[in-house]
């Protein structure tokens, strides 16, 4: 059932993108006076069509990894006299150049729209507090220390989580000085402090940043309460309810859910002795997981029983409002600062100073797709917006066969005053599928060694 709903999640989230994407060509072109043959979404065979009264085909198509706009144009086929004009080879190069940067833009643009629905819905989070610094960490050479919040970093304001999140994002690979301002508990003071990194983080798979500057940020103890249990579930069976708190298993004590959980999975179809605290009595009850097999063909084990989620502390919440206006400023500068992360992203890349481990493909985006679904509504259409702005500057790289590699030829001729010639062009074409290919096909392996 999982498997199900991430599939048809990733589908979804794949249909809505491509769908934009092409549509946004597809506009340009008719406007130019351009005939459109085909609107596909997905590839292969086509698994309903029909044409509207311009006699263009509207097709939806079994893969569903993509789309496509075909235009009528000389280079593919005969065009009847009647038609010639209405061929995208023989429109000026500025009708081309639009067509072609029609789907990108489109891609911004949906993340605008995106963006400013999540911002106007407002938006919220926890506070950056520091719970603990390693040592001889980036952290600790900062002066850095446990209680302290994290306000912002080289001068950017880091009020919640995920802005410190990515505020760190745009430092892997750097060297130089990192700037940390930071702020005691129930004081508007700030102190700044900086430590010097060589090329930070470079060469090795990002998965945790905060342990990549040496500190873990505060967040409530998680106690093994339960909050919800399966009918028929082993949970259920030995009489567990909710409310119900797990202290020990097989007379060793479970401080915190985490503990339960490893000792649970650890143990399938393997009886546990539990203690746990009902109405602050200890009671006891016999518990036997039940055998599970996850991705990897590992067995693990199973009792059908949920975590009840502690509440942060009100005065760690930050919680943001905005008007209609200030959500469209907004959502306009985390579009660029999304593009320009992306694009430094990728420079950094192709000098070595980030590994290509962290590059993804379609399984983690699957994964992380229906992660961000179950995690709610913000914060699916955040991932959302997210892979548009990703699909609208990877779409501009001028790599033959991508939109960029179109544009890079129009702009050519426009200088020039002629057409690229068409063996270039055929060359460039294969060189670019082979690009994107191998990229492609890196991805997809790392993927495959996260499993």
């Amino acid at each position: 059932m999982e498997l199900l709903q991430t599939v048809l999640i990733t589908l979804f989230t794949l249909a809505i993108l491509v769908s934009i994407h092409e549509y946004g060509h597809f506009w340009v072109a008719r406007r130019c006076g351009i005939k459109v043959l085909r609107f596909s979404v997905g590839f292969g065979k086509p698994l309903y069509r029909w044409r509207d009264k311009l006699d263009t085909e509207y097709v939806i198509a079994a893969i569903p990894l993509g789309g496509y706009v075909k235009m009528l144009d000389e280079r593919e086929g005969e065009v009847p006299e009647e038609l010639r004009h209405m061929a995208f080879n023989n429109k000026p190069v500025g009708h081309r150049l639009a067509t072609v940067a029609a789907g990108p833009l489109a891609n911004f643009l949906l993340a605008i729209i995106v963006y400013w629905f999540v911002f106007v819905a407002g938006v919220s989070g926890v506070a950056p507090i520091i719970d603990k610094v390693e040592a001889g960490s980036v952290a600790e050479l900062a002066g850095l220390e446990v209680g302290q919040e994290i306000v912002a970093v080289d001068g950017e304001a880091t009020p919640t989580w995920e802005a410190l999140h990515l505020r760190l994002l745009e430092r892997i690979g750097d060297s130089g000085e990192i700037e940390f301002t930071v702020k005691y508990a129930n004081s508007d003071l700030t102190y700044s402090s900086s430590a010097t990194v060589e090329t930070w983080l470079s060469g090795v798979e990002v998965t945790d940043l905060m342990a990549g500057i040496g500190i873990e940020l505060y967040r409530p103890k998680l106690i093994a309460e339960i909050d919800q249990v399966v009918a028929g579930s082993p949970a259920a069976v030995a009489g567990f309810k909710t409310g119900d708190i797990v202290v020990q298993a097989d007379e060793q004590p479970i401080a915190q859910w985490g503990d339960w959980v490893d000792y649970v999975r650890e143990r399938p179809e393997q009886a546990i002795a539990v203690q746990y605290l009902r109405n602050e009595q200890v009671l006891s009850s016999l518990l036997t997981p039940e055998r599970k097999i996850d991705e990897q063909g590992q067995a693990y084990g199973q009792v059908g029983m949920g975590v009840k989620w502690p509440e942060w502390p009100p005065e760690l919440r930050r919680d943001f409002q905005y008007s209609p206006v200030t959500a469209l400023t907004a959502s306009l500068k985390r579009t660029w600062d999304m593009s320009a992360f992306t694009l430094q992203s990728i420079k950094k890349m192709l000098m070595g100073l980030i590994s290509p481990k962290n590059l993804s493909g379609p399984i983690t985006i699957a994964k992380v797709a229906s992660a961000s679904a179950n995690s709610g509504l913000s914060s699916y259409l955040s991932f959302l917006a997210l892979l548009s702005v990703s699909l609208g500057v990877l779409n501009l790289l001028p790599i033959p066969v991508l939109d960029g590699g179109h544009i890079l030829f129009g702009v050519v001729e426009l200088i020039t005053g002629r057409p690229v010639s068409d063996r270039i062009q055929a060359m460039g074409y294969r060189l670019g599928f082979f690009i994107i290919i191998s990229m492609m096909m890196l991805a997809l392996y790392n993927d495959i060694s996260r499993l």
